[in-house]
């Protein structure tokens, strides 16, 4: 499978590097029982974990999930990990880490209101694409809950509060403010906590 590496270059929090790794999904999969593909996807997904935790010259344990689905630290290591139908994701940190992919298409204008309020989108540029704003905060807040671990309950409790530049935003959650780096791709969106870290994104 042919290997592509980004390297997008921004001002640096930190010196450390984490190395988010997406890869494509076969097309065949597609044909699959829904339960069979499930199932496919998560390991297809865990492959990618895995070869981020190469990346960061790591050696990854058994992985488990608590209660709630949100995956536990491993030998004080971090991840996550993302399936959509054509892609997967997986990235490990030494610190909580969240990760998401989304592709660009259509929605109801009510999924807006779910996702974001009035001062959110005011920060917009009118300009833009509304779809990729959508999925700029979808995909921002998504990874940001993963991070947490509080799940999907705690979405609007993400607000926007700046649009730093086309790959970079900021959240208040929590009582703080953290920074979201995205990844554009073949349609597709994917977000990442970034926190202090450099980002080093890897697609195959």
């Amino acid at each position: 499978m042919a290997s592509e590496k980004f390297h997008i270059p921004h001002a640096a929090f930190g010196t450390q590097i984490i190395h988010p790794v997406i890869l494509s999904v076969p097309a065949e999969v597609g044909d699959f029982k829904p339960r069979d593909r499930v199932q496919f996807l998560s390991r297809h997904a865990r492959q990618a974990l895995k070869r981020s935790a190469q990346k960061s010259k790591i050696r990854l344990g058994e992985l488990k999930q608590d209660d709630n689905g949100a995956p536990l630290p491993c030998n004080d290591i971090y991840w996550s990990i993302t399936h959509k139908k054509q892609y997967v994701g997986g990235v490990v940190a030494p610190t909580p880490i969240g990760i998401d992919i989304e592709r660009i298409r259509e929605c109801s204008r009510g999924l807006f209101a779910k996702t974001a309020g009035e001062r959110e989108w005011a920060l917009a540029d009118s300009e833009n694409n509304p779809l990729i704003t959508f999925f700029r905060y979808w995909t921002s807040k998504e990874a940001l809950v993963k991070t947490s671990g509080s799940g999907l309950k705690d979405l609007l409790k993400c607000q926007v509060t700046r649009i730093i530049d086309d790959r970079h935003l900021q959240i208040r959650y929590a009582n703080r403010e953290w920074r979201i780096e995205h990844f554009s791709f073949d349609e597709h969106i994917a977000s990442i906590t970034q926190d202090s870290y450099q980002v080093d994104w890897t697609l195959e």
